[in-house]
Formats: C-alpha cells, structure tokens, sequence
C-alpha cells in the first residue's frame, strides 16, 4: 500500500469520527434541549400557579394621633384606592383625611336644615358612596360622595365632591316617630325606605327617583306591626327579603317584593340557646347571613329553596373566633369576612373557601373603629387611646383552597355539597365556584370512552395487519390507516358535533345495536366461510381473507339502520331515549360521551395501530418459524411468543395514545356540550380541562384567581400526562428486560 493510499484512508477514518462527533453532540444536544423546554414549561406554570398557595398577610403602613372626637363621629368609610377616608361627625361636618398621615384635606359643612345633629348615617351603597343622613328630627337628608382625579406633578390627588342627588331639603317621615333602625336601598330608578320605631312599627316606602330631581310622595307606604323586639335588621341589595333579629337570636324574615303586601316567610334561632347575638351583617349578594355570637361562634346562614319550592335559611358552615367579636365586616366585593375579636386580634375568612386565611394581633389596647377598603386592601383601626393604624393587607386570592378547588363545596342557593365549575356570571354578587374535579372527571372520561373504542379496534386491527394480512394489501392498509393522524382534530370535532351527533341521535338505537350485531356478523360469517369447501376457500389468496370482510361490513350496517326503527317501536314504544328517561331516569344530551367517544378514538387509532402494528411486524421471524416448526399453530405462535415479544411496544402504544385522549382538546370542545357535571352516562356530555382553558383563558383577567386556575389546570394535565409517560416508560423497560429472552 502506497503512502498516498494510507494518507487518503487515514483521511476517511478522521473524516468519519469527526462526522461520528458531531451526530453523537447534536443529537445530545437536541435532547437536551427537549428537556430543557419541558423543564422550562412546568416550571413557567409551577411560577404563575404559585401565588394561590401564598397565605394572606397584612403590614402595618401608616401611624398617626386621631385629631377627632370619638363620640362625635357619625360614619366612617373609605375611598376605593386607600388614599382617603371621609368621616362624617354628628354636627354635619364631612372631613375627609389621607390615609398617608392623617391630615384634613378639605371640611365641608352641611346644613342639617334646622335639626341640631345627625342621628345615623345609612350607606345606600354597598362602597358608602350614596348616603342617607337620618336627623335627630326624623328627617332625612341624601348625600352623594363622588372623586375627582387629578395629576399634580406626576402625583395622583383626589378631590372629593359632595352632592345632594335629591336636592339640599331634608325629607320628613310623617308616618313614623322616633326611628331606631333604618335601611334605604336604590335600585335603578327606585328608591326603597325601610324604618322600625320605638314602638314596633315597621314603615315601607317605595319612590320613583332620578338623581337631581327632589324626592316626592313616596308611591307605595305600608306600615306593619312587627311582634319583635328588634336589634338587628338588614335588607338585601334587590329589596326582596327583610331579615329582623333580636339580641336573644331570633330571626324572622319578610317577603317585601310586594311592599302593600308583605309576607313573612320563616322564623328561626341563629345561635344556641342561652347565648346573646352580637353582630348580624350580610355577604355580598344578600343571599346569606353572617351571625356572631358572645362565645366568639361565626355561622353562616344561606337562603336556599326546599323540595316544596318555598324559601328558607339553612345553616352553612360556621367559624370560631377565641373570643367575643367586637367588629364583624363583610368584604364589598368577595365573599370574605375581617373580623376583630375583643383581645385584639384581626381573623379574616373567606365563606367559600371555608378556611380561616390569617390571625394577626392588631392592638394591645380595645378597638374602638374599624374601616375596610372597598377593594378590601387596606384596613383602617382606631384604638380607644387615639392611635390611628392603616394596615395593608395582600389577600388575591381567598376563595381558592383545597377543598375549593377539589372538594365538594356548600355553595350559596344550594340545598347540598356539590362539585361545581362556573367560573363567571351575569352579575358581581355571584359566589365563584372553581372546583376543578368536574374538569378532571370530564377529561378521564372522555379518555375512557375514547380508548374503550379505540384500543380493542386498534390493537386487533395491527395484529391482523402485521401478522395475518398479505404485503401488497398491507402496503395498503398501513399507510391508508396512518394518514389518517395527519387529519386535523378541528375537522373531526367539526364533523362530529354538527354532522355525527344529529346522525345518532336519530339513529340511537341503530348506532347502539352495531356493538352487537358487527362482532356476531362477523362471527357467522366466519364460521360461514370455514365451514365452505377448501376448494372455494383457496380462490382467495392467504392474506387477502379481509377484503371480502368490507362488503360484510357494510351490509351488516346497512341491515342496523334499516331494522332499528322497527325494533324501536316494538320495544321502546318509538323513542329509546324517552323510554330511557322514564324507566330509568336516563337523560339524553345531543353532544356526548358516545359521540366523543367514536370521533376521539378515530383520532387515537391511528397512534395506537401503527405503533403496535410495528412493534409486531418487529418480531424476528426466526422466534415465529421456530415456534411453527415445533408444532405450535398460527394462534398459538401469536398468543404465546409474538405478543409477548412485541408487549413493551404495544404498552407504548396504548399508553401513548392514552396520552393523547387525555390532552386532546378540538374534538372534546365541539362536539361536546362543554357542560362541566360529574355524571359517568355514556349519553351526557362533560368539560375537559384541555378545553376548559381553550374556551375560558382568552376571557380571563390576567393574574386573577380564574386566570391562575386555568393555569393550574395546565400543570395538573401537564404532571398526569407526565407520570401517565413515566409508568408507561418504567413498565416498557420491565417488559423489554423480561422478554428479551425470547
């Protein structure tokens, strides 16, 4: 060999180990990578999930020396962004202060015409912006509060503005003397007065208002005896329901709609025997009530309707405080409660959530005023020495928990404990309800109904085709069923929600009894064509029996849609899914599991198949003519030594395909009726979590408590998907080693 010879191969063979390094560093490299995104991506949702699992804290921000007399305050509230707060003394004077230092940014005196103080003062709204003055003259005087932004070198000032919506002229109530409780309420262009006097009575009045316009005779007035020595009385947002209480516990509520005739409802005891009530207020949408007790119990009473269609206050859940409440406030905007109890301890709540969310220990000394923010982010406690605190507090998300989140829930209206998803509504009062175990139950099960279909179908269809089936007509079987995955889901949802689910559901019984008459039909065909001379037998080929399969098929079809509406009128009196409902209480939605089910496993077939198909096509031939030389059938040799030989591929591909369902979104999204229930009928329809965060992310508010489920919603997928692939892999490689042998 000549030196040029050996130079040329050296060449090669360094050419080939730096291509060899190369290959071997990229391929690293692009799996790493992989990796890395997969890494990147749990981590990205382990980061925005993360917040809702932070508990509530509060700081203290701001001290400062109260320059006002205690007795002389009427009111107190805060303005929406935390920056001011007005206070309303007895002698009519409105000041209001910041919130930074406590200074008077502007005083502004009314004219209380004539009366020589103010008696109460009543929010007609729930963020204290509308406001009732009742004079110690039984008269009344209507304030509105309103902010004017403005920017001073970059700095944001509010300037508040005082109005009287119903003129400057305090209205007189000539039909009531010496008012102890009192309740307005505005809803659109009507105005509803509520008053208990002294003496028992409790007067209604309903107006037609407009802002600016002064207040007329009321339209609607009734006076009723009320045959209880009220402390407490409180009327929801809508005007609807009078909720009056005694010190002692008892409650009775009134039906006002109908103001000329009002109606009592229910009586009832809030707390136990023997003890006092200290504060009764009501949550956000005047659908429940909170009441304390002098042992420090917190329970909840829910409006809800019986069996009888009649309206009653069912006892919810309840808290314990370790000690007597001196202040009870319901959150403006949530279903949360702060609470100070008489040792000077803050406890918030949040009623859904059913959890006590922080405990903190506010003042050594006794509380004499609390005021939450509308936005409930900052807390305004006066202590009896004259020390003024702000607090902030960082609370996002209080109605999340575990039990909210996967646990079954006592919601406001409901008579029991429910798993329930619904995550917006028409109005702000609405109770959020994020239970996420509807979307997982919807998601396994359309993954179950999907690989029922798909698996049995697949899988005997790629041990056919690779072990039974001739070469030329599998070279056109397997392609044909593989490009069948390069279809798009949105086209099979499309099909199957507006074309498919028509289809069976006029055809119900038809579609149900071709689980029943293909495998028998194909059964007797079978025993048909064995029982037939092998002189005929052999005209078809070995391999191509499976050709002669499809007009069966078809006709056998044929013969279910054709027979079906015959049977039905004999046996299910011509409706299957009425006879369903009646006997059984079965119900029938239009886009359900079934019609997921069949669209799903067309799309997961083809996944399945050609991965098992592969893994049997596989197997050396020597293990299969060595088992058919010793004897073994054709079935045997398939059961015993291919099967088991090709088992870790075929555990990958059911897995993957498994995999699959779990994650598909398209199909589950438009051909279901996206209803999140927890019913396993194969004719209901359910809510997946892949299409719940399709429909819902694009509308959520980013970095809210729902926007941050969805994202929740993503990881559990994520990590199901994930250990779904992780014991698939362990069980490959057990299987792999196990009949390696083979």
């Amino acid at each position: 060999m000549n030196q040029s010879s050996i130079t040329e191969q050296s060449w090669r063979q360094r050419k080939r180990a730096i291509i060899d390094n190369v290959a071997r560093y990229t391929i690293g490299l692009g799996g790493i990578s992989v990796i890395f995104a997969i890494v990147l991506i749990f981590f990205y949702l382990l980061w925005v999930v993360f917040p809702i699992f932070q508990s509530a804290s509060i700081e203290l921000q701001n001290q400062f020396e109260s320059s006002f007399i205690a007795d002389d305050a009427r009111y107190q509230v805060i303005e929406e962004s935390g920056q001011l707060a007005l206070r309303i003394q007895k002698n009519g004077d409105l000041v209001f202060f910041s919130m930074q230092t406590g200074e008077e940014v502007l005083t502004e005196s009314i004219d209380l015409n004539g009366a020589s103080e103010i008696a109460q003062v009543v929010s007609i709204d729930v963020e204290g912006k509308r406001l009732a003055l009742m004079l110690d003259d039984n008269r009344l005087l209507f304030l509105q509060i309103a902010y004017r932004v403005n920017f001073v070198n970059d700095q944001r000032v509010l300037n508040p503005l005082v109005s009287f919506p119903f003129g400057e002229e305090a209205i007189e109530l000539k039909d009531i003397d010496h008012i102890r409780h009192l309740k307005v309420i505005r809803n659109e262009e009507r105005l509803t007065l509520l008053a208990i006097d002294t003496d028992g009575q409790l007067l209604l009045q309903s107006y037609e208002v407009e802002d600016g316009d002064e207040l007329a005779e009321p339209e609607l007035t009734s006076v009723q005896d009320i045959a209880l020595n009220v402390d407490f009385m409180l009327v929801d947002t809508a005007a609807h329901w009078l909720y009056l209480a005694s010190r002692d516990g008892h409650l009775v509520f009134y039906d006002i709609s109908d103001i000329e005739a009002v109606e009592q409802v229910n009586q009832l005891l809030l707390i136990e025997p023997g003890r006092q009530l200290t504060k009764l207020a009501m949550l956000l949408g005047g659908n429940s009530l909170i009441a304390s007790d002098d042992q420090g119990t917190v329970r909840q009473w829910s409006l809800q309707r019986n069996q009888k269609n009649e309206y009653r206050l069912a006892d919810v859940r309840g808290f314990k405080s370790s000690a007597e409440l001196d202040f009870l406030i319901t959150e403006m905007r949530r279903k949360g409660l702060v609470t100070v109890n008489q040792q000077g301890e803050l406890l918030l709540y949040h009623t859904t959530a059913d959890r006590l969310l922080l405990k903190e220990k506010l003042s050594e000394v006794a509380v004499r005023r609390v005021n939450l923010s509308p936005r409930a982010n900052k807390l305004l406690v006066e202590t009896v020495d004259g020390q003024v605190s702000v607090y902030a507090i960082n609370n996002p998300h209080p109605e999340l928990s575990w039990n909210a989140l996967w646990g079954e829930v006592q919601y406001e209206g409901y008579d029991e404990t429910k798993y329930i998803w619904q995550s917006s509504s028409a109005d702000n009062d609405f109770e959020p309800k994020f239970s996420l175990a509807p979307l997982a139950f919807g998601t396994l099960k359309a993954a179950f109904y999907a690989m029922l279909i798909a698996v049995p179908l697949a899988i005997m269809g790629a041990i056919y085709t690779a072990y039974f089936m001739a070469p030329k007509m599998r070279g056109v079987v397997k392609p044909s069923i593989e490009i069948m995955e390069a279809l798009p889901t949105v086209i099979l949802g499309f099909l199957a929600g507006l074309w498919f689910a028509p289809v069976v559901e006029e055809n119900l019984l038809a579609i149900l009894s071709l689980s029943f008459v293909l495998p028998v039909g194909l059964l007797l065909f079978a025993g048909i064509w064995a029982a037939l001379p092998s002189t005929v037998r052999r005209l078809v080929p070995y391999g191509w029996q499976a050709a002669l399969l499809m007009p069966v098929v078809v006709v056998l079809v044929w013969l279910s849609f054709t027979l079906a509406p015959f049977f039905e009128a004999l046996l299910f009196a011509g409706d299957i899914k009425h006879w369903m409902l009646e006997n059984f209480g079965i119900g029938y939605d239009q886009r359900n599991s079934l019609v997921v089910g069949i669209a799903m496993g067309l799309a997961v077939i083809p996944t399945i198949f050609s991965i098992t198909e592969d893994a049997i096509f596989s197997v050396p031939r020597h293990l299969t003519n060595g088992s058919l030389a010793l004897g073994a059938t054709p079935w045997q040799t398939l059961m015993r030594v291919v099967l088991l030989t090709a088992s870790p591929g075929i555990f990958s591909a059911v897995m993957i395909g498994l995999g699959r369902a779990v994650g598909e979104t398209m199909i589950v999204l438009m051909a279901t009726g996206n209803t999140p229930i927890m019913d396993a009928s194969i004719f209901q329809g359910m809510r997946t979590l892949s299409a719940n965060i399709a429909v819902e992310l694009p509308e959520s508010e980013v970095a809210s408590s729902h926007y941050r489920i969805l994202f929740l919603a993503a990881l559990v997928l994520f990590m199901v998907t994930f250990m779904f692939n992780t014991v698939a892999e362990v069980v490959r490689q057990r299987l792999r080693k196990r009949y390696s042998s083979l």
